[in-house]
């Protein structure tokens, strides 16, 4: 049986990610990306998320394939063809991409993460269950560039960016980022989850489930700065904050400090005030019609949406 390739971005070191560590705890306000969540922990929380009842966008996404699967794959052929290579973005555990192989006759996988560890063992797993396929796993952090290996494709592709991730990048950066994955298709398409805008009360919940799931998977974030960073963050001295702001069309996650601290790491420290906060994540909810404009803007010709009954959801396939 044949092993998965892997190839593991040099730029993404723990050097890099510890000044960016650095530089957004020295902020003021501070803010950290999400792709500190995404320690090996992190990466099972977020698992764990989307069991939870308060967590409607991987069931609601789930309903879209199950109700409109057919459709999808037929729309993907007349835009890629058969065969084609399929790039995951923000691949996890693959297993939302795995549901495409038979229905889209996928020839190679090329699944794309930040988090190196979770990402080499379930591509071990996927080999296994899938011999002959040609799998490749890139440990890599698209954040700020989408840029694979220039063998990792070598004509149209399908890129799939499942989920809601999308809504993580504010305006400027979601249209770098499409116009990246435009250049990246190579006259093939997109596949992408877009969460969109619904009632405040039902985001909310979404984001700070009654058992305390995602307050963990906040958290956890200090835990993987001890590391990356070497600080000494107590995670009990902080607590999760989310909250819809229906003016910026966005749900925002924060750590709050509990009480007036110093966090301390080799290079620098930070006094904060009781109160004072860590912002961790920023997830925007757009309209069909703004996402789909945003995809005209990153230069694709055309794009198919699909959505559940009530549009909370919307899988949009663009095509170059």
């Amino acid at each position: 049986m044949r092993s998965p390739r892997f190839i593991e971005d040099p730029v993404s070191t723990a050097v890099s990610l510890a000044a960016e560590a650095a530089a957004g705890l020295a902020a003021r306000p501070a803010r950290l990306p999400p792709k500190f969540f995404y320690d090996a922990l992190g990466s099972r929380l977020f698992d764990a998320i989307t069991e939870l009842p308060e967590y409607y966008l991987t069931r609601t996404e789930a309903t879209i394939f199950a109700d409109h699967g057919n459709a999808i794959a037929t729309a993907i052929e007349a835009a890629v063809g058969r065969g084609a290579t399929l790039i995951d973005l923000g691949a996890g555990s693959c297993e939302k991409a795995e549901r495409l192989f038979d229905s889209c006759a996928v020839a190679r996988y090329v699944a794309v993460d930040i988090s190196a560890a979770y990402l080499h063992a379930a591509l071990e797993r996927l080999q296994q269950r899938h011999p002959q396929l040609d799998i490749t796993g890139v440990a890599l952090d698209f954040s700020g560039r989408l840029a694979l290996p220039d063998d990792i494709a070598g004509g149209p592709s399908l890129l799939f960016y499942p989920g809601s991730s999308i809504g993580n990048f504010a305006p400027g950066e979601a249209l770098r980022l499409l116009r990246e994955a435009h250049a990246t298709a190579r006259g093939g398409g997109l596949l992408i989850g877009v969460d969109l805008v619904k009632p405040t009360s039902v985001l909310d919940a979404a984001y700070d489930d009654a058992l305390g799931v995602t307050a963990a998977f906040n958290l956890n974030l200090l835990r993987h700065l001890n590391r990356v960073l070497g600080a000494d963050f107590d995670v009990r001295g902080w607590r999760h904050i989310a909250f819809f702001d229906r003016a910026a069309s966005r749900v925002e996650m924060h750590l709050e400090a509990r009480r007036a601290l110093t966090v301390r790491w080799p290079a620098g420290e930070r006094r904060f005030d009781a109160g004072e906060r860590i912002r961790t994540e920023e997830s925007y909810k757009r309209t069909r019609d703004s996402f789909e404009a945003l995809l005209r803007d990153a230069g694709f010709r055309r794009a198919q949406t699909w959505t559940d009954a009530r549009e909370w959801f919307a899988l949009v396939l663009a095509v170059t």
